[in-house]
């Protein structure tokens, strides 16, 4: 048969029987990652979110100013408001409960015609029916009008009609939803995210009060029909409790409480323009870090859009101008760049639009073209009125600019030598790097080990053809308040830019890393714990498109090897070695370990490990302390083979949040750094 008849035949083929019609909420189940980014944490997530949003669309047209969000135990998660309440008469369409058919049609909500919400931030309108689709139970309870009504779903189908269940004087919706573990991996709420995201919401609406309660470890019963607020019967369960009339402007404090304002006046402004409500509110404080956070329609969106860039345009050009007309720069200065004017700025950026364009359906940036001249207009008018009001805060601003101006320069003078001392010696990489043989990125993966002995083991034990090390000798520099020319005079810090072959600062290119696996290996000790710490605070700060894009990982050496007669095995965890010899077993030879500087065993220890040595020898355990005390074959098959060992890749779950914590751990606050530790402190996970 000929390429051409081959062709016809199966053209032939193809017809009306292939195509397939999916009914309902079946397209949902089918095709998850489309309606919530995916089917991991962040989706499992965003079914919060996608309810919670709602209720919140509620508040945001004046109908509802308390929300409260319980995880309640077999992970079932309860979302309470008390707005207007869920249509429950029928639908002229569709002829069933208009509260039947938002929770299972894709596309029924009060968020496409007039009569609905004038401003909302929902999944599209398809939110509602989308936690339903992905959730193996779940039922909605409306108090309205007099009544409380019930309905009942199972992976996107209801289990029968509306019912009547009760009389009441309340108004407001209750949904509760458990996520189907047919389409989710693993079902874990994380409580500071939830918490988090929803203090954030409560700082974007005046006057709203929001409560989080976790519930989970409660082992009583809770009946939603004589429950409407979970807080209301007192059950000392932990919760957290939000409300705040500031908006923008608490939302800035908030983030700026452990830094040093540069001036003292919060900005504000409050303007409709063209039909787009635009909120924006700003401080400086004396960082060189920014904190940009932007949304619509009260959606926050960690990628920003249009609204991020009218607020740049408009804040670069109204402080070159202010800076030209009050000369506080010199003629023939260099104007300034918007790296320059965001250097030490945090600003909360709102809008709200009644037609409203995300790229993407988990509307992490806003599309919408009209959001950029709407912020550039209202932000400019108002923030040049601002610094002519207050010269003393416009003068501050502007000379925390010019600083920033004569840093970048200096950065990008030591930056080029840098590069040009690469490029003159045809890029040669820090001598200490045992680099691997393949020049394939993506299956090359570099080790930045602590220490010389480290070191020379891994570079044996390594597989030369994928693996790369790199040893680093003692603890590298603090860059959280350190400018990218003292960063580059590091020569630790500059190795290892130089090995990353990304470039830094505006010339990073992620296309050009060498290396899609950046392993940090270090010793299971204080130590290693605040190298690592520092390492992942210059890929934060300098390298965060790599964490971003999945590269950083953590090496998860063991912490002990065990031998068994000729058996060898490797515990990671207190826990797993219990698990392997038991946690009072009698018959263990205690291998002890002593490195230079430790006290020697005390005589009632070395009888005790002599009586152990009688009583048994068939059971050795070895406590590791450092990667040096491996041989390479050792180090090989525990954490750098790929067939066996255990990384942890390094996500940022919350933007804002991780540089929050940065900025208390790194930072030179140290009472707010002595706080953040004793309120974490039974969270930290010690070796004593």
């Amino acid at each position: 048969m000929t390429k051409k008849e081959e062709e016809n035949k199966a053209s032939a083929a193809y017809s009306a029987k292939d195509i397939s019609v999916l009914e309902g909420l079946e397209p949902v189940r089918r095709r998850p990652g489309m309606y919530i980014g995916s089917t991991g944490v962040e989706g499992l997530h965003h079914l919060i979110w996608e309810i919670f949003d709602n209720s919140r669309d509620e508040a945001m047209g004046g109908f509802a100013n308390d929300i409260e969000v319980v995880l309640m135990p077999n992970n079932r998660i309860r979302v309470t408001d008390n707005g207007r309440g869920i249509p429950v008469d029928i639908h002229p369409k569709t002829k069933v409960s208009a509260l039947e058919t938002i929770i299972t049609t894709l596309h029924a909500g009060g968020k496409f015609g007039d009569g609905g919400y004038q401003v909302s931030g929902g999944l599209h309108g398809v939110g509602s029916s989308v936690v339903n689709a992905l959730s193996g139970y779940m039922y909605v309870m409306v108090h309205k009008e007099g009544g409380i009504h019930f309905q009942e779903y199972s992976k996107g189908k209801r289990k029968a009609p509306v019912k009547k269940i009760g009389k009441t004087d309340l108004h407001g919706t209750i949904v509760a939803f458990e996520a189907d573990p047919e389409i989710f991996s693993e079902i874990k709420f994380n409580l500071p995210q939830i918490v988090g995201h929803l203090r954030q919401q409560a700082y974007l609406i005046r006057g709203l009060r929001v409560s989080i309660i976790d519930a989970r470890d409660y082992t009583g019963k809770i009946n939603d029909e004589d429950v409407f607020y979970v807080r209301e019967l007192n059950l000392e369960l932990p919760s957290s409790t939000y409300y705040f009339e500031g908006g923008l402007v608490s939302l800035v404090k908030f983030y700026n409480e452990i830094q040093k304002p540069v001036h003292k006046n919060v900005f504000y402004c409050n303007k409709d323009v063209d039909k787009v409500g635009v909120e924006v509110a700003l401080q400086y404080v004396d960082d060189i870090s920014s904190r940009e956070m932007a949304f619509a329609n009260n959606t926050f969106n960690p990628e920003g859009g249009m609204h991020v860039t009218g607020f740049r345009t408009a804040l670069t050009r109204a402080l070159n101008d202010y800076a030209k007309k009050n000369n506080l720069v010199k003629e023939g200065d260099d104007a300034f760049t918007g790296d320059d004017v965001r250097e030490g700025l945090t600003v909360a950026i709102s809008v709200k639009l009644r037609e409203i364009q995300f790229e993407g359906q988990t509307k992490s940036k806003l599309g919408s073209v009209e959001a950029r001249g709407a912020v550039d207009k209202a932000f400019s008018e108002t923030f040049g009125m601002f610094l002519e009001e207050h010269p003393d805060d416009g003068k501050a601003i502007v000379n925390k600019v010019v600083i920033a101006l004569r840093a970048r320069k200096a950065a990008k003078a030591a930056k080029d030598s840098v590069l040009r001392k690469g490029a003159l010696e045809g890029l040669t990489l820090p001598g200490k790097l045992a680099d691997c043989q393949s020049h394939s990125a993506e299956e090359s993966e570099v080790f930045i080990v602590e220490g010389d002995s480290a070191g020379g083991s891994s570079k044996q034990g390594r597989d030369r053809r994928t693996q790369a090390i790199l040893p680093l000798k003692g603890k590298i520099l603090n860059v959280e308040r350190a400018r990218l020319d003292k960063m580059l005079s590091s020569k630790e810090v500059k190795s290892l830019v130089v090995a990353m072959g990304t470039a830094i600062g505006d010339t990073f290119d992620i296309s050009k890393l060498r290396y899609h696996k950046v392993i940090i290996a270090t010793d299971a000790d204080v130590d290693g714990a605040h190298i690592r710490t520092l390492l992942l605070t210059l890929f934060y700060r300098y390298f965060k498109p790599l964490i971003e894009g999945g590269f950083i990982y953590i090496a998860q050496p063991p912490l002990y090897k065990i031998k068994r007669g000729k058996e060898v095995m490797y515990a990671y965890s207190d826990e797993e070695k219990e698990r392997l010899v038991g946690k009072d077993a009698p018959e263990i030879e205690v291998e002890a370990i002593h490195e230079e500087g430790e006290p020697e065993p005390t005589e009632e220890e070395s009888e005790a490990t002599e009586t152990a040595k009688k009583n048994s020898g068939k059971v050795s355990i070895q406590r590791y302390k450092g990667l040096g005390e491996m041989n390479p074959e050792e180090l090989w098959e525990t954490t750098m083979d790929p067939a066996r060992r255990v990384l942890k890749r390094v996500k940022i779950e919350d933007a804002q949040d991780a540089d929050r914590v940065f900025d208390v751990l790194m930072g030179t606050d140290v009472p707010s750094r002595k706080s953040f530790i004793q309120s974490n402190a039974k969270l930290a996970n010690l070796d004593i």
